[in-house]
């Protein structure tokens, strides 16, 4: 029996990756602009700034994104207030379909936040160089990157342009995942409780304490948080006070003894070790850091 093979369309297809980045900009954080002949848009991971497209102001809060168009001057500016973390990702792609993007600015659901995170993750692993830095203008593999990093990132952004459309082309851009009932269980639990661990960022939280609080058993409060993150949740709750520290040092209203008493931590030496544990930097030379990255662009 003979055999026609099926050549597969593709709508969309990513062969240049100009720029990926992820920003953790301070509060006081101005660019003044740019254009480019190439395909930029902006996530907003934390915080909220304010954006120009080509010559209309926009103000982007968390979840939201905008997509600039080729050779569209844009701008972006923090608010003086809050310190934003932003994704920026810039290629090249000549489809028709991408005019679905021109002039988009919307609200990005789970799946869309999980496939520009896979980026940002084969990215650090496949490109030489810091993904913060503002004035990268080529971007260098790294020989030792695992196999088939590049193509994850085409697969990922690909994956990502292509939902996008497919819910633009039915108006509903962040349609809910089918789950099962345990599935969506499991979800309401841990958004319960990453929620209780936001709002008691400031205390000092035992295992026990949550699972009281959250009438949940420990074992499973435990397999939840291994199950999205690989780390028990004391570990992560250590994690969300060292990201809310950060935000607080790129605010630049308090100092590091301020930040460390307003966190619940027993003293500012132990604040500073596990701010460098998780970060690799001591509370100064984070400060430092952004606010030399925030200066060169």
């Amino acid at each position: 029996m003979a055999f026609t093979s099926l050549e597969l369309s593709e709508i969309i297809q990513i062969r240049k990756i100009v720029t990926i980045h992820y920003f953790e900009y301070m509060s006081d954080y101005s660019f003044p602009g740019e254009k480019h002949d190439f395909w930029e848009f902006l996530c907003v991971d934390k915080g909220e700034v304010d954006i120009i497209a080509e010559d209309t102001p926009y103000t982007l809060r968390k979840g939201q994104i905008v997509f600039h168009k080729p050779n569209e001057f844009h701008t972006v500016k923090a608010n003086g207030k809050i310190a934003p973390n932003l994704v920026v990702i810039s290629f090249e792609c000549d489809s028709p379909y991408m005019k679905y993007f021109e002039n988009l600015i919307t609200s990005i659901g789970e799946k869309e936040r999980n496939l520009i995170a896979q980026i940002i993750y084969e990215a650090k692993h496949c490109i030489l160089g810091a993904l913060d830095d503002p004035n990268t203008t080529r971007m260098v593999r790294n020989p030792q990157a695992p196999i088939g990093a590049e193509q994850m990132i085409k697969i990922y952004l690909e994956n990502l342009l292509i939902s996008m459309i497919r819910q633009l082309n039915t108006g509903n851009l962040s349609s809910p995942a089918i789950k099962s009932m345990k599935q969506k269980n499991d979800a309401m639990v841990y958004d319960k409780i990453t929620t209780y661990l936001e709002e008691h960022i400031r205390e000092h939280l035992s295992i026990d304490s949550i699972c009281r609080d959250n009438l949940i058993g420990r074992s499973q409060l435990q397999k939840l948080f291994r199950d999205q993150h690989q780390c028990g949740v004391i570990d992560y709750f250590s994690r969300l006070k060292i990201e809310c520290a950060k935000q607080l040092i790129r605010e630049n209203h308090h100092n590091f003894t301020q930040i460390s008493d307003f966190l619940g931590y027993t003293s500012i030496h132990y604040f500073s070790r596990q701010f460098k544990k998780i970060t690799g930097m001591t509370p100064s030379e984070y400060a430092s850091s952004i606010k030399a990255i925030s200066d060169r662009r």
